[in-house]
């Protein structure tokens, strides 16, 4: 019986500073929610900085908007500084989840900086590839409220409408199977670098996210609330 789970039980003191990395489809959003409620964090995906930085208007974000603008990529200097920048704010103090950086090794080796003696965990949240195709063609995505939900007919073979508003779902451009393949492969060859830099320093976990939610996020929250 999965534990319950209880929002804002850290540790008094305690930072909790964790580096989420999954393949597309092993949970990671989900997951990372649920951690930021329990502990009161926030939840930092590289698309949030980026789309931040270029709303605020931030000599960063220049730099962002330029480079999204002409099709380019952010390279690791800017978006270390980026990342730098978004830890620096106040609602950090208890700690952070991380989605998306570091993605290269030298992104970690600037975020080991970053983070000076604080101790981070990264948690790698396993999922065979057949069953991430499998969850990745049949999700779908609501056309009104943007809800991400399972579809329940056999390859979504049936209109579903969204239990929410009652829009229709759809599935996104990015969820074939030839791009899901493309983004796992791609998954691979950035991860495992990552993998053995936080596997060295004694400080990654690896959870099967191939159980149920629930029992995902308590074997996450027993590494986490378990010393360091």
């Amino acid at each position: 019986m999965p534990e319950k789970i209880q929002s804002s039980d850290r540790p008094a003191g305690r930072k909790v500073n964790v580096i989420l990395i999954g393949p597309p489809g092993s949970g990671k959003g989900t997951q990372a929610t649920l951690i930021c409620e329990r502990y009161g964090i926030p939840w930092i995906s590289t698309g949030d900085i980026l789309r931040a930085a270029v709303k605020a208007g931030t000599p960063l974000g220049a730099q962002v908007q330029a480079l999204l603008s002409a099709g380019a990529l952010v390279d690791d200097t800017l978006m270390i500084d980026l990342v730098r920048e978004r830890l620096a704010r106040t609602d950090t103090a208890a700690g952070f989840v991380l989605d998306g950086f570091p993605r290269t090794l030298a992104q970690a080796a600037a975020l080991d900086v970053i983070v000076g003696a604080t101790p981070m965990r990264a948690i790698v949240l396993e999922v065979p590839e057949a069953e991430l195709e499998r969850r990745l063609t049949s999700r779908r995505i609501c056309t009104r409220c943007k809800t991400l939900t399972t579809s329940r007919s056999l390859y979504g073979s049936e209109e579903e409408l969204c239990s929410k508003c009652g829009a229709v779902l759809i599935t996104r451009d990015d969820d074939n199977l030839e791009t899901i393949r493309r983004r796992l492969e791609h998954y691979r060859t950035l991860t495992e670098p990552l993998v053995a830099h936080y596997r060295e320093r004694g400080a990654l976990a690896t959870i099967d996210g191939t159980r149920q939610p629930a029992e995902v996020t308590a074997a996450i929250i027993r590494v986490l609330d378990s010393p360091a």
